[in-house]
């Protein structure tokens, strides 16, 4: 099987991610480039932060980008203001090449990285929030486990709120499921 891995981003990404921000697949659902200010940020080694920016290689050939971040950081533009359970993390992500979507790659991604946060015993829940219409998005996590909710408007508009609890969290760290 193919290795994949997941990288910090850094400043020699930017001209990549740019480019990717272009293509018309990612367009559709990430209408908004990242600016130079959002670019740097994700270089940002400052580890109190939450937010976590990487570049997913798959046999070390660049495959998508992937974060992770903290809602709670999101509750000051309008984001997450139910969420205050700070082991709560987000994610988000995207296939770099269209010809790599619908073969299982995305919904490997977000199950690798998802294991990866839920390292972490104290992250208790990753949480995503896809436009009601990205049916593939959806599809993609319900098979990596997420749950939908319900919908919600959020500051860039309908979402389905959708949660995938770590099994893994507890008082011992041992297998104890949430409720």
């Amino acid at each position: 099987m193919d290795s994949l891995r997941f990288r910090h981003v850094v400043p020699q990404d930017f001209e990549l991610l740019r480019e990717w921000h272009r293509r018309p697949h990612v367009l559709e659902w990430w209408p908004e480039p990242p600016t130079d200010q959002d670019l740097a940020a994700y270089c940002d080694s400052d580890m109190t932060r939450t937010s976590r920016f990487y570049i997913a290689l798959l046999d070390d050939s660049p495959l998508g980008f992937i974060q992770s971040y903290s809602p709670i950081e999101g509750h000051a533009e309008g984001w997450w203001l139910d969420e205050h359970d700070p082991g709560v993390r987000g994610i988000d992500q995207f296939l770099a090449n269209p010809e790599q979507l619908n073969v299982g790659l995305g919904t490997r991604l977000i199950r690798d990285f998802v294991s990866m946060l839920f390292e972490d015993t104290t992250i208790t829940r990753i949480q995503v929030d896809p436009e009601p219409r990205n049916a593939r998005a959806i599809r993609c996590y319900e098979k990596v486990g997420f749950r939908a909710v319900r919908e919600i408007v959020t500051p860039d508009g309908p979402a389905v709120l959708m949660y995938l609890d770590n099994r893994r969290q507890g008082p011992t760290g041992v297998d104890s499921p949430r409720r």
